[in-house]
């Protein structure tokens, strides 16, 4: 069983590909959410895996909600890991999503994380990168992705390959803590009416449906669905949806884009 959420596409290329080599259930977090009561029971031997992108320095707030909502049934026998998609550095994440695993009597076994083409462009410091760039880190996520789920299906405990940075707890505890706080939000959102070809794509993308198309216009809802992951932003073919201005002069990403 393999839950998993991802805007822009690199996770969910990761957690398909571990779902397809492991034979595991592969579920996308926001749906099973829409269900109301999350009730999992494993079976024998069954391995429980978290995937998602990593948003701040810590997991995102969809991924942590729909922790402390669902009751999961394992038994001694189950395997519990998580891998992780960033753009650099995860800080804390993984300590952070054990101290929340473990408030629903869960443990983290193992934990991975993959370094991918970056995605968030609302900071200061934070650009896209380049093509050459990109072919380098999926190339090597690649490798690291095929060794890590040869680790995952032999059910390997104290496993830790991860990137924390070199001051993990500031950009976790302190940047982190902000952004998740105060930027997690769709209200900066607009689109340039001139640009934009009423395609409908980036509600389609929206994995949380907080956007919709009225009169052939984007709109959000503003109902604190959003998960700030930029995946309408990304996949607009006409660059006619920003996050305030910072966006108007960054790049675009997403997982396949150049096919």
């Amino acid at each position: 069983m393999i839950f998993y959420f991802s805007g822009t596409g690199n996770t969910r290329w990761a957690a398909e590909r571990l779902a397809q080599e492991t034979g595991e259930r592969l579920l996308f977090i926001p749906d099973e959410m829409k269900k109301g009561k999350c009730e999992y029971e494993l079976q024998e031997g069954e391995r429980l895996g978290f995937c998602f992108p990593v948003h701040g320095w810590q997991p995102p707030r969809i991924v942590r909600k729909f922790i402390d909502n669902s009751e999961f049934k394992i038994l001694n026998s189950n395997f519990i890991y998580a891998l992780v998609t960033c753009g650099d550095s995860i800080g804390r994440t993984m300590e952070m999503l054990d101290k929340d695993l473990r408030k629903k009597g869960l443990r983290l076994d193992s934990a991975f994380s993959l370094i991918m083409p970056e995605s968030y462009v609302c900071l200061p410091f934070m650009y896209t990168d380049t093509p050459e760039r990109e072919h380098e880190k999926i190339s090597k996520a690649s490798e690291d992705l095929d060794r890590y789920t040869g680790m995952i299906k032999e059910r390997k405990t104290g496993e830790v390959h991860t990137q924390r940075g070199l001051t993990p707890w500031t950009f976790s505890h302190v940047i982190g803590a902000y952004f998740n706080s105060y930027m997690i939000t769709d209200k900066k959102f607009t689109v340039d009416t001139d640009l934009c070809i009423h395609c409908g794509k980036c509600a389609n993308v929206c994995p949380t449906g907080d956007l919709l198309m009225k009169d052939g216009t984007p709109t959000w809802l503003h109902d604190d669905s959003c998960t700030n992951c930029l995946a309408c932003y990304h996949h607009c073919p006409k660059h006619a949806i920003n996050y305030g201005s910072i966006t108007r002069k960054r790049g675009q990403y997403y997982f396949g884009h150049e096919k």
